[in-house]
């Protein structure tokens, strides 16, 4: 049984678009999942190859302005290139120079603070500052065990206040910009709307 079990992820892994993981639940059974939930114990048995465009999504990306400087930074921090483009969409509409009224700068409307934090010189040179928001979305992923949805409610809102209350803040504008970037990503993912993360 535990061969076929076997045999049957390695078909899977064919056609993985996410990191999959497996663990026993409560009655010894095998429960597979795409998000590693906190406080559970996984064994990631496939791999996302996620600074990669795939097939479905490479033209989509590849034809995105600044999409040699976010592959990059997608290689360089281990993040999808997908969700970068979705967050500077969101963020700037890919406006070098934008500037928030809250001063967030450049194409990942970085807060001077967090630009310096992030290793970035000049906040309104499109490289630098995609190169310091991979690495703050990378961080961001990574306090949230991978879970998207909370990692670009953070992203916009702030750890601090996504950690608080355990999910997406109840902000009007965090709530329109999750499910804007979460549908950018999928879009852009060749995947439904609906579609698991």
């Amino acid at each position: 049984m535990r061969a076929m079990i076997l045999v049957m992820l390695w078909l899977a892994a064919a056609s993985a678009q996410a990191d999959v993981y497996i663990s026993i639940d409560a009655k010894g059974g095998y429960v597979l999942s795409n998000v590693h939930r906190p406080g559970r114990h996984y064994d990631r048995v496939i791999s996302e190859p996620v600074a990669q465009a795939g097939p479905r999504d490479a033209q989509l990306i590849t034809g995105r302005p600044y999409a040699d400087l976010v592959a990059a930074a997608a290689r360089a921090h281990n993040v999808p290139q997908a969700l970068l483009h979705a967050l500077i969409k969101a963020e700037s509409g890919y406006n070098p120079k934008a500037r928030s009224r809250a001063g967030a700068v450049g194409l990942m409307q970085l807060m001077p603070d967090t630009a310096r934090e992030m290793g970035v010189e000049d906040i309104l040179d499109p490289e630098d500052n995609v190169q310091g928001g991979a690495r703050y979305l990378k961080r961001m992923l990574t306090l949230f065990d991978n879970d998207i949805t909370l990692a670009v409610a953070a992203y916009n809102a702030g750890p601090d206040a996504v950690l608080r209350r355990g999910a997406v803040p109840p902000f009007a504008e965090t709530r329109r910009y999750v499910p804007a970037v979460l549908r950018e990503y999928r879009k852009l993912q060749g995947l439904a709307d609906d579609s698991p993360l």
